[in-house]
C-alpha cells in the first residue's frame, strides 16, 4: 500500500462501486456504501470535535460497523485506539485515559459499562445509523500516525504509535497474498490480527468477511467458509483451529475452497495443522507478528511441504552481544525486525528505549519472543522471555514445553507457567484440559520423552477450561491463580 489508508480506500471505493466489500451473516455492504456510511460517521465525529491527530476509541464487536468506524477516524486524520469489549469499569477509564481518548465509539450493549466507567472529557458516541451528509474528502499524508493498543495478557496494554508509512507495509505485505479473494477472518478485529488481515483483504480489492455470531461457534465458522467459498481463513492457532478441525470431522462441510489459511499470536500445533490438510488442500501459514512490529518469521505448511520457520527478509536473530548467531550453535538470540524511526510506544519513552534499538546502523523492534538457530537455517521458537521460568538456574521457555504437549492426543488445550518453589526458585506447572482420560505422569512422561528432564512439568492441574481472550490469549493472571489455589 502506498499513501494513506484512507485514501487508499477511497479510490477503491471509486472503482469498485457496488461490489461487496464487508459481508457479516445475512448484513452485506458494498464498496460505496462502506464509503458513503464511513463519511457520515466521519461527519458525526467531526461535530464532536474530532480532527487530525484526535484520538478515538472503538469498542465494537466484529462486523461492517467496526471497518466503518475505522475508515471514519481515518478519513479525518485521527487515530483509532482498539478497544477490548471485554473490559470492565476500570480497565475502560484506564486505556481510554491513558490514550486522552477524546470520543469512544461502542456497541449500545456496552452502555452500562461505558456510562460507569466516568470518561471526562471523551464524547461517548453510541454505534447506530447516521442521518448526516458526508463528510468531504480532504488531503491527507502517509506521515499521518497510527496507534495500535497491545493485548496486554501480562500487564496494561501499551499503545504503539507509528506511521501509516509502517501501516503501509504490514497491510501491503498481506493484500500482495490475498489478492482480491474473499477472506474470513475469525478472531477479533480489536486485535492487530484480525484487523491487520482485514485490512489486507480490502487493500487487495477483495472482500472480508466475519461470524455474525459474538462467540465463537466452529461449525457457524464451517458452515460460512461453504456459503461464501471463502479462499483466505484467518484463525490464532489452536484456539480457533482446533475446534474448526474437531467441526470438520464430525460433519459434512465442503471447504475445498480455501486456499490459504494464516495464524498469528498464539501456537498452532503440527497436529491441529494436519488435521486440517486432510479437509482441504490449502497453505497454512503460522506467522510470528508482533503489535511493535514485524512480521519477524513465518512457515508454511501443505500437504507438499512440511512446517519451518524461517525469518523473514531483514529479520535477525540476535544474542546477548548484539551479534548473529550463528546456525547449529545452540546460542539463544532475540528476534529482531527492522522498523521505522517513529515507531514507539506511546509516551514511555523507557519502555521504548528497551525495545526499539540501534544495531549496525539499523534500528530494530525486539518483539520479546527467543529462538535459535538450527543447522539448516531454519528458526526454532522458543517462546516468550516474560514466560521465562527459571527453575533450579536452568531456563525453560513455557512456550516450548506448550508446543510439545500440545502433540498430545489426550491433551486439548494448555499453559505452561512457573510457580514459586522453596528449593528450585521456581518450578514448571503445567495447567491441562483432558481430552478423555490423562493423568499428571503421563504429562510429564510426554514432556521428558522430547525435553530435557528440567523442563518436565513438576505439578499438573486439570481444568475444564482455560480462560483466554477473544483473541485466543491465555489470562495468565487467571492460570497463576488457578495454580496457586491448587
Amino acid at each position: 500500500m502506498d499513501g494513506n489508508l484512507a485514501t487508499v480506500l477511497e479510490r477503491l471505493a471509486d472503482e469498485l462501486g457496488d461490489r461487496d466489500a464487508v459481508v457479516c451473516g445475512k448484513a452485506r455492504l458494498s464498496w460505496r456504501e462502506l464509503d458513503e456510511r464511513a463519511a457520515r460517521r466521519a461527519a458525526l465525529l467531526a461535530g464532536h470535535g474530532i480532527g487530525r491527530g484526535s484520538r478515538v476509541g472503538i469498542a465494537l464487536f466484529n462486523g461492517p460497523g467496526y471497518l466503518e468506524t475505522v475508515f471514519a477516524v481515518l478519513k479525518l486524520r485521527a487515530l483509532p485506539v482498539n478497544v477490548n469489549y471485554r473490559y470492565r469499569e476500570r480497565e475502560l477509564a484506564e486505556l481510554l485515559g491513558g490514550a486522552d481518548a477524546r470520543a469512544l465509539v461502542y456497541d449500545p450493549e456496552l452502555e452500562p459499562r461505558v456510562r460507569a466507567a466516568g470518561l471526562p472529557g471523551c464524547a461517548l458516541v453510541p454505534f447506530g445509523d447516521v442521518d448526516l451528509p458526508p463528510l468531504p474528502r480532504i488531503p491527507r499524508s502517509p506521515d499521518d500516525e497510527w496507534l495500535m493498543f497491545t493485548g496486554g495478557t501480562t500487564g496494561r496494554p501499551k499503545g504503539v504509535l507509528a506511521s501509516q508509512r509502517w501501516l503501509g507495509e504490514v497491510v501491503g505485505a498481506n493484500a500482495a497474498k490475498i489478492q482480491g479473494r474473499t477472506t474470513l477472518v475469525a478472531p477479533p478485529l480489536m486485535h492487530g490480527t484480525g484487523l491487520y488481515l482485514s485490512l489486507g483483504c480490502l487493500v487487495s480489492g477483495g472482500t472480508v468477511a466475519y461470524l455474525p455470531s459474538r462467540s465463537f461457534d466452529p461449525d457457524e465458522l464451517a458452515r460460512e467458509i461453504e456459503r461464501l467459498r471463502v479462499a483466505v481463513l484467518v484463525v490464532v492457532g489452536d484456539v480457533f483451529a482446533a475446534p474448526l478441525n474437531d467441526a470438520l470431522d464430525r460433519g459434512h462441510y465442503d471447504v475445498s475452497s480455501l486456499q490459504r489459511v494464516v495464524s498469528a499470536g498464539v501456537t498452532w500445533s503440527s497436529a491441529v495443522k494436519e488435521g486440517l490438510l486432510r479437509h482441504c488442500d490449502a497453505e497454512l501459514e503460522d506467522m510470528l507478528a508482533a503489535s511493535e512490529g514485524g512480521p519477524f518469521a513465518r512457515s508454511v505448511t501443505s500437504r507438499k511441504r512440511r512446517e519451518r520457520f524461517e525469518l523473514l527478509p531483514g529479520c535477525r536473530v540476535l544474542g546477548p552481544d548484539d551479534r548473529d548467531v550463528e546456525p547449529g550453535s545452540g546460542v539463544v538470540g532475540r528476534i529482531a525486525a527492522p522498523t521505522q524511526p517513529e515507531t514507539r510506544y506511546l509516551d514511555d519513552p523507557s519502555a521504548s528505549a528497551a525495545t526499539f534499538r540501534v544495531v549496525d546502523g539499523t534500528r530494530y523492534v525486539f518483539s520479546g519472543d527467543f529462538g535459535t538457530i538450527a543447522e539448516d537455517g531454519s528458526l526454532v521458537l522458543l517462546g516468550r522471555g516474560s514466560r521465562v521460568i527459571n527453575t533450579g538456574g536452568e531456563k525453560v521457555f513455557a512456550e516450548e514445553v506448550e508446543q510439545v504437549l500440545a502433540t498430545h492426543p489426550a491433551v486439548q488445550d494448555v499453559i505452561v507457567v512457573g510457580a514459586p518453589d522453596p528449593r528450585w526458585g521456581q518450578r514448571v506447572v503445567a495447567v491441562v484440559v483432558a481430552r478423555g482420560e490423562l493423568t499428571a505422569d503421563e504429562v510429564s512422561d510426554h514432556v521428558g520423552a522430547e525435553l530435557a528432564g528440567y523442563k518436565r512439568p513438576r505439578d499438573v492441574v486439570f481444568v475444564p477450561e482455560i480462560r483466554r481472550s477473544p483473541a485466543g490469549k491465555a489470562d495468565l493472571a487467571w492460570v497463576r491463580e488457578v495454580v496457586s489455589a491448587s
